[in-house]
């Protein structure tokens, strides 16, 4: 089942961050299952698109499922999927994955060994997959990305907190993640 039938990336960003729990990503067939995304919107502060199109964030600005790859404190990837119609500025932080496929590529990109370690963080997620700059604008729903829906009748339970790593919009409940994973970033409060 293709994703586009579970998934429908012209949704709000809050509404797509909560699909994609659960999804599984690759990139050149390394990844796992998405555990934990954050969503952001143009009337979102906390957002790149707050004060409209740049160089920088054009992506965010064009169609939906597509890539916005930047780097955060001038150091690491962060990947990100375009959400809503293009012109309006929206996409889903992807913060950690479960590493599911090529894991010994994860662990050689990383440096480390630890499963847990391997993607649990944005900008760990895009060296475990490989993700750069080069992937930016590219189309989520194409290779070298693959995005399978959650397989069918697993119960996939989600919750929500407050985005994290932030300064602005900080009470934003926007911080989705897949319950009792040991693989997000930062654990959820209860």
């Amino acid at each position: 089942m293709p994703v586009t039938s579970t998934i429908d990336f012209f949704a709000s960003s809050d509404v797509v961050a909560r699909l994609l729990i659960g999804a599984v990503l690759t990139v050149d067939g390394v990844g796992g299952r998405i555990v934990e995304t954050e969503a952001y919107d143009r009337e979102d502060p906390a957002s790149h698109s707050f004060s409209g199109p740049t160089p920088r964030n054009a992506v965010m600005f064009g169609p939906p499922a597509h890539a916005y790859v930047y780097r955060s404190y001038g150091i690491h990837w962060c990947l990100n999927f375009v959400c809503r119609e293009a012109g309006h500025g929206a996409g889903v932080l992807i913060r950690a994955i479960e590493p599911l496929h090529g894991i010994d590529v994860m662990r050689e990109r990383r440096g480390l060994e630890p499963l847990r370690l391997l993607c649990s963080g944005p900008g760990r997620v895009a060296q475990a997959l490989g993700v750069t700059h080069r992937n930016n604008g590219m189309s989520v729903l194409e290779a070298p990305f693959s995005v399978e829906p959650a397989p069918a009748g697993e119960a996939v339970e989600i919750v929500c907190g407050p985005r994290i790593g932030i300064s602005k919009a900080v009470d934003v409940p926007w911080r989705f993640g897949l319950a009792g994973s040991k693989f997000v970033s930062k654990p959820f409060k209860e």
